[in-house]
Parts: C-alpha cells; structure tokens; sequence
C-alpha cells in the first residue's frame, strides 16, 4: 500500500521529506493552513521518487490560470510526480475569511476542473483557448505567457469531497477522489463508493479511470490517558461543522453536531473534546500502536483503495510511521 503523511510547513520541508521517504513514505501532501499549501511542495518535489500533493488547495478563492502555472511548475520540479488535489472549504470559510464566492459549489468545482483541462490541453497541444462557462471564462493566451508543452503531461487532478453529490461530481470529471479525514469505514464503503460509482456511470467511466484516495487520521499512543488529546479535540472541531453531520450520522451520532457547533461559537474548546468518547474516537481516527494504527487503516479502505493517506494534528514521528508502513506491507 502507498501510504503518504503531511508536511507541516515549509521551513522543514526538505529535511522532512527525505526523513519520510526513508520511513518508507510513497508521498507527502499539505492542507491550506497557517502556511501555503504549495510551497512545502516545491521544496519537497526535489526529493527523487516522492509523489507530491495538495490536499487539498482550496478552489474558489483562486483563478484557473493561476492554479494551473502553479500545477504546471510543480509537475515539472517533481518530474511528473505531482497531483493537483482541491477542495470547496465551507461557505463560512470561504466568504468570510477568503471573501470570495460559493454559491453552487458543486457546479462550479465541475466548471474549475473544465477550465483547467482547457488551459492545459492549450499549453500542451496548441489549440486555441476557448473556455466559456457560468464562473470562469478563458478566452486569450498568447505566446508569451504559454509555458510550453510540458514532458511528463498534465498534472492529474483530484478533488476532496464528502457529501454525495460533490462525490459523483468528481467521479464524473476529476481523476481521483480524495476522502476527508473525517470519516469511518460503515460512511465509506456505504455512502461515499455507492456516490462513486454512480457518477463514474452517470460519465460512462469505469473504476479503472479514477483512483479515491482515503485520508485517516491518526493516533499513534503507548495507552497513557492523554495520548489521544489533540485528537479528540481536532475530531470535535470537525464534528461541529455543519458539513460533518452526514458522517455522525451514520453511526447514530447526529445529534451531537449542533451542541458542538453551538460549544464552538463560544469558545469551550476543551469542553468539545470531553464530548468525543472512545466509541467516536476509535471508530473516526486510527489509534494505539502503529501494529492497531495499520490494522484500522487496512480493515477501513481494503477494497477501495492501494494509497492512504496519514493525518496527524502534528507531525508524525518518523519511527512510528515506519512501523505503520511495515505493518500495512505485511498485512
């Protein structure tokens, strides 16, 4: 199984990227946090052999030209290793904090991934620029600012999703799925595959043409206490999002999502986390020792998916991630 793990900031890139490497990491991603999710990326494309990722850039916020330079440049640093993975965020997020638009996400993340495939099929085969949809229009590229057919192809693009209808959205025009971390194996193999499968129907595709790449979060602890802290906190902060709520309720947990929701508004961080239980804890995230940690993550996507991806609230420690890639390799 390819198992990838975040990088955390782009001070440490490099040296963190070749530490996970050794460790037996196939990949390293970044989120949109407090640093930018590109550039741990062009730093860590230097390592030979690593694959890089977004996971994911937040969409809506940026243009299509210039989110397709900057796939473009890190395809070709990492040599053709690169994967383009982007995400909608939630309306709060992105009117209030980026000031940007929302309204249809669905149809505009569609309209995103067309407006990409336009620019790059123009830069890779010359033909004339010519996108014209509800949100994006591209209509001029002159020579100038072509960078030219580009030796490893277009950078594939995957999309982060979680409710069905995003899902077979991106199963209908994107190359991969990419899960959110919060979520169980019951909401992935019984809403998130079924969504798949029927947008790949719906674009005439077979799972062959598309990949979904799980992301978990994880625990590595020894059984003390408060191994597992950040996590519930982190699993609390996610679970008071309205957005969330379908994955709480699969397991009958619903209502606990306005009363996180309701704590989070004012400011009982600590208080939320005391509301994740292990029942919660130990069905969302993969906790225990890296041998339980691979066994979780195995049993979760078997069947789905041959590529993982690893989140932790901080980075991992690089002994406890080789014991997990082991344990997955000898499972």
């Amino acid at each position: 199984m390819k198992v990838m793990t975040a990088l955390f900031g782009p001070t440490d890139a490099v040296e963190r990227a070749h530490a996970l490497k050794e460790a037996g990491a196939s990949g390293v991603f970044t989120f949109e946090g407090p640093f930018d999710v590109f550039t741990p990326l062009v730093l860590a494309s230097s390592v030979k052999g690593l694959d890089v990722m977004s996971n994911v850039a937040i969409a809506f916020p940026r243009n299509p030209i210039q989110l397709a330079h900057q796939a473009n440049d890190l395809q070709l640093l990492s040599e053709g290793r690169f994967i383009l993975g982007l995400g909608t965020q939630i309306r709060a997020q992105i009117e209030k904090r980026y000031g940007a638009e929302f309204d249809k996400p669905v149809d505009r993340m569609k309209e995103m991934v067309g407006a990409l495939r336009a620019i790059f099929a123009t830069w890779n085969t010359g033909e004339r620029l010519d996108f014209r949809g509800e949100y994006y229009r591209h209509t001029l590229m002159t020579p100038t600012f072509v960078p030219g057919p580009n030796p490893f192809g277009p950078p594939p693009i995957y999309l982060g999703a979680l409710g069905p209808r995003l899902t077979a959205a991106t199963a209908e025009v994107a190359d991969g799925l990419l899960v959110m971390p919060f979520g169980s194996k019951r909401f992935l193999h019984g809403t998130t595959m079924p969504a798949v499968r029927a947008g790949l129907t719906t674009a005439g595709r077979s799972e062959s043409d598309f990949e979904v790449v799980p992301e978990v979060i994880v625990s590595v602890g020894t059984g003390r206490d408060d191994d597992h802290a950040s996590t519930r906190m982190l699993l609390a902060f996610y679970g008071s999002t309205p957005a969330y709520r379908p994955v709480l309720d699969a397991h009958g947990w619903g209502d606990l999502q306005p009363e996180l929701n309701a704590m989070s508004k004012q400011g009982r961080w600590q208080e939320m986390a005391a509301l994740i239980d292990d029942d919660i804890l130990h069905t969302i995230a993969a906790c225990g020792t890296p041998a339980e940690v691979a066994a979780h993550v195995r049993d979760r996507v078997d069947g789905v998916s041959e590529r993982v991806c690893l989140y932790q609230t901080g980075p991992i420690e690089v002994d406890a991630l080789s014991e997990i890639v082991d344990s997955l390799a000898s499972s």
